[in-house]
């Protein structure tokens, strides 16, 4: 049966469409740096963003998520603990370390390691699933990585703490996680499904957080910023919460499913380029010539590590999540599946 999903996903319709949706996601996910940017100035707190921008696209998902669970109640029930994972650590983990970072470092050296998840993703394949790397995906990684050396301008050069590493390293697990689960099909759980179910978990996570004080919670009522004047502060709200999240992550999955938590992953790089358009475009941050460099060297690695998904062989090089992660039981996988 893994072969059969490996070929159906990895056939040129799956591509195409995950492609599609990948590219949505990233852009999605690339809109909230921007419109954070804005809350920010006008007194909002990391936290409260990200626990409005979370807790705003579960209220949007959850319905959706409950009526593709008809009949599939006992699926998530047996899969309660992936689907635990994929929100606290996945969503919610993934977010409040890389927020934990950014108070303690730069931004571009954060968003550098974070986005070292594709690497990791390969790394797992490997070394869980006997997936060796193909040329194109190794290259295609170098490309890319380069690319993101530019695109952060870390070059010019960056302040760096050892507690700021540790947690960007964090979210770099989350992120990581929240692929190779977005991946993974034995769970017999629709995408829309386990994103909302994600969601409310992650919301309730961050909820927890705020609660013991590790999520310092304070917003305010004043207009925010941009390039293009000044808006209520409800609007970025609901940007962050029905793009930037319900849209971004509904897409983030279902992308996954069709094209396999690798080539998801690193199509999901584009997310940097789509935050140096979208900073530009909101907030007046004019990309240099470094930064255009690594948005073209992001889309070049992209490009080539999706090309080994056309070459003979390919078919289950996109393997999703080892059962192995997730502690999966053979009477388990046979509840979960059709």
């Amino acid at each position: 049966m893994a072969d059969d999903v490996s070929c159906v996903r990895t056939s040129s319709g799956a591509l195409g469409g995950g492609l599609f949706l990948a590219v949505v996601s990233a852009a999605s996910f690339g809109l909230s740096g921007s419109l954070a940017r804005g809350l920010l100035s006008s007194g909002w707190s990391p936290g409260a963003i990200v626990l409005a921008r979370v807790g705003l696209a579960a209220l949007v998902v959850a319905p959706f998520a409950a009526v593709s669970l008809r009949g599939r109640v006992r699926q998530l029930r047996a899969q309660a603990h992936v689907v635990l994972v994929y929100g606290v650590l996945g969503l919610a983990g993934a977010q409040f370390c890389f927020f934990s970072a950014v108070a303690e470092m730069d931004v571009a050296p954060a968003l550098l390691i974070e986005y070292t998840a594709p690497a990791a993703v390969v790394v797992w394949l490997w070394v869980r699933r006997g997936q060796r790397p193909r040329p194109y995906t190794l290259t295609g990684a170098g490309l890319a990585a380069a690319g993101l050396v530019l695109a952060v301008d870390l070059l010019s050069g960056a302040d760096l703490a050892w507690s700021g590493v540790a947690w960007a390293l964090g979210a770099m697990v989350g992120l990581t996680a929240y692929f190779l689960i977005s991946a993974d099909t034995d769970t017999g759980l629709p995408p829309v499904a386990l994103t909302g179910a994600g969601l409310v978990l992650g919301t309730i996570t961050l909820l927890a957080l705020a609660a013991v004080g590790l999520l310092p919670m304070h917003a305010t009522l004043e207009p925010a910023e941009y390039t293009t004047g000044r808006v209520p502060w409800w609007l970025p709200v609901l940007l962050l919460g029905l793009v930037t999240a319900a849209l971004a992550y509904t897409t983030g999955t279902a992308a996954s499913r069709r094209l396999g938590s690798r080539t998801a992953s690193f199509v999901a790089l584009l997310e940097v380029v789509a935050s140096v358009g979208f900073a530009w475009l909101l907030i007046d941050e004019t990309p240099t010539a470094a930064r255009t460099t690594g948005g073209l060297l992001i889309i070049g690695g992209v490009v080539l590590a999706g090309l080994d998904d056309r070459r003979p062989g390919a078919a289950g090089a996109n393997a999703a999540l080892s059962p192995a992660i997730v502690g999966y039981r053979s009477g388990t996988r046979s509840r979960s599946s059709r």
